[in-house]
C-alpha cells in the first residue's frame, strides 16, 4: 500500500526551492554572491559614491552624466555581473523627456547629494528610509528606486537592490503587487523581503544581496516561485505595509515642507551677511556646500572666493563650511565669521567656531557671530553656558538677530566701516 505524500507548507516549498538555487552553480548565488571580487566592488564603490557628493556640495558636478563621477560608479555597478546589468539605464539623460532631472536642475541635484550622503553617515534602518523618504518628497522626475542600487553598496544588510526582475520575483513568490518607479512601493517590498529573508535566514544571509539574487533569478524565469493560486494573507500583508509607509510618508512630507521653507530663510540670511561683507570693502567666503544655492538671480557664491587662502591651511576644513567668513582685503586674515542657526542645532555652528579658533592663529580683532530668529536668543546662551565650551567666553561669540540684522543691514551697506556697526547690533552672551 503506497503511502499518501503530505503537502508542504510554504515554508517548506521556498526552502526547497532556495536549497536548490544555492546548489546551483550557473545562479546569482555562486557566480555573484559568492564572486571572490564582490567585496572589493564595495570598498570601491562606495569611494566613488562619496567623491559624487563631494563634488555636488563643492558644485563641481556639473549637468552631464557622462564622463560624470556618477557615471563611473553606476557603470561599476552594471558591471557586477548579470543581477546588476543595466543599472545604468536609469540614470542616463532623456533629453526628450528631461528625466532624471538631476542634471540641468541643482536644487533636485543637492537633493540628491543630501541622500547619498545621510546614508553614507548613518547606520540605522531608519535613518536611510528617513532619507529616502525625504528624497520622494521633492518628487523628482525619473529619480525612482533604482537609486537603491547605489545605496545597496553603502548599507548591503539594510537595502535591498532594485531592478525589474527584483520586483517580478518578488510579487511571484509573497504574491505582491509591487510597481516600477515608486518610491512608496519599494518601501513596502522592502519589507516584505526582511520577513522572507529573516524567515529563511539559515540558507540566505544578514547581506541582502542573497535574497535579492534569489528574487532576480525568479523574476528573470531561471526557476519558478512555489504555485500560489490563492494566498489572500499575503496579499493582506502586502497591502498593510503599503498603507503604513503612505501614512508614514504623508505626515513627514508636512514636516519636510517646513524645513525647506527653513532651508530658504537660511539662504536669504546667508545672502543678506554676504552682500554686507562686500560692501564694507571685504572679501568674502560662502560655506563649501552652500555656494550653488540659487540666490536672487544667481548663486551664493557670486562675487566671493573661490578658495581659501594659504595662510588658514591649519582650519580650512573647519572654515570650508562655516556659513559666510568675512576677511581682510588681502584675504589672509579672518576678520568675521558667521554661523546662521535658523532652525538647526546650535551645537554644530558653536563647534565650528571653537575649531576656527584652535586651527589657526587669529587676530584680537576676529569677531563671532551666531545669527538666529530673534526668539533663539535664550538657546543660543543656553549652549554658550554648557560645561565643553568652557573656552567660548574666551572668543567672545556674539548673538545677532535676525531682526537687527533685517532692520541695519542697508544702512550698515550704504553708510558704515569696518566691524562696530555690526558689532553694535549685536549682542554680547
Amino acid at each position: 500500500m503506497e503511502q499518501a505524500v503530505l503537502p508542504m507548507s510554504p515554508a517548506a516549498q521556498r526552502d526547497a526551492l532556495i536549497d536548490r538555487w544555492r546548489a546551483d552553480p550557473h545562479a546569482t548565488y555562486r557566480t555573484w554572491f559568492l564572486w571572490e571580487e564582490r567585496l572589493k566592488n564595495f570598498r570601491s564603490i562606495r569611494r566613488g559614491i562619496g567623491q559624487i557628493v563631494r563634488e555636488i556640495e563643492g558644485g563641481s558636478f556639473g549637468n552631464v552624466y557622462r564622463g560624470s563621477t556618477l557615471e563611473t560608479v553606476v557603470s561599476s555597478i552594471a558591471e557586477q555581473r548579470q543581477i546588476f546589468k543595466g543599472a545604468d539605464h536609469a540614470f542616463l539623460w532623456k533629453p526628450k523627456l528631461r528625466i532624471p532631472d538631476i542634471y540641468e536642475n541643482e536644487d533636485n541635484q543637492r537633493a540628491f547629494g543630501r541622500l547619498l550622503h545621510a546614508c553614507d553617515c548613518c547606520d540605522t534602518a531608519e535613518a536611510v528610509i528617513d532619507a529616502i523618504r525625504r528624497l520622494d518628497a521633492r518628487q523628482i522626475k525619473g529619480l525612482g528606486p533604482a537609486v537603491a542600487n547605489l545605496l545597496y553598496f553603502i548599507h548591503p544588510t539594510l537595502v535591498v537592490p532594485f531592478n525589474t526582475a527584483i520586483v517580478r520575483g518578488y510579487n511571484a513568490l509573497t504574491g505582491g503587487n509591487v510597481k516600477l518607479g515608486r518610491w512608496d512601493h519599494y518601501l513596502s517590498m522592502r519589507e516584505g523581503v526582511m520577513r522572507l529573508n529573516a524567515e529563511h535566514r539559515s540558507r540566505l544571509s544578514n547581506d541582502l544581496g542573497a535574497v535579492a539574487g534569489l528574487l532576480f533569478d525568479i523574476g528573470s524565469g531561471r526557476y519558478e516561485a512555489p504555485p500560489r493560486e490563492n494566498d489572500p494573507l499575503a496579499a493582506q500583508a502586502w497591502q498593510g505595509d503599503l498603507a503604513r509607509v503612505r501614512e508614514e510618508t504623508v505626515a513627514q512630507h508636512r514636516q519636510w515642507t517646513l524645513e525647506r521653507e527653513s532651508d530658504t530663510t537660511h539662504t536669504e540670511v546667508q545672502g543678506w551677511l554676504r552682500d554686507l561683507g562686500l560692501s564694507l570693502g571685504f572679501q568674502v567666503w560662502i560655506a563649501a556646500n552652500d555656494r550653488s544655492r540659487e540666490y536672487l538671480d544667481g548663486r551664493l557664491g557670486d562675487g566671493c572666493l573661490e578658495g581659501l587662502p594659504a595662510g588658514l591651511d591649519g582650519a580650512a576644513e573647519s572654515v570650508r563650511l562655516i556659513d559666510v567668513v568675512w576677511l581682510d582685503t588681502s584675504g589672509a586674515r579672518v576678520v568675521a565669521a558667521f554661523e546662521v542657526e535658523h532652525s538647526t542645532s546650535i551645537y554644530s555652528g558653536i563647534v565650528r567656531m571653537l575649531d576656527l579658533a584652535l586651527g589657526c592663529a587669529l587676530g584680537a580683532g576676529t569677531a563671532m557671530f551666531l545669527v538666529a530668529p530673534d526668539d533663539r536668543r535664550d538657546q543660543v546662551a543656553q549652549q554658550l553656558r554648557r560645561p565643553a565650551f568652557s573656552r567660548v567666553s574666551e572668543l567672545g561669540i556674539r548673538y545677532l538677530p535676525y531682526g537687527e540684522l533685517r532692520l541695519h543691514r542697508a544702512a550698515i551697506g550704504r553708510f558704515g566701516t569696518g566691524l562696530k556697526p555690526i558689532l553694535e547690533v549685536s549682542q554680547a552672551l
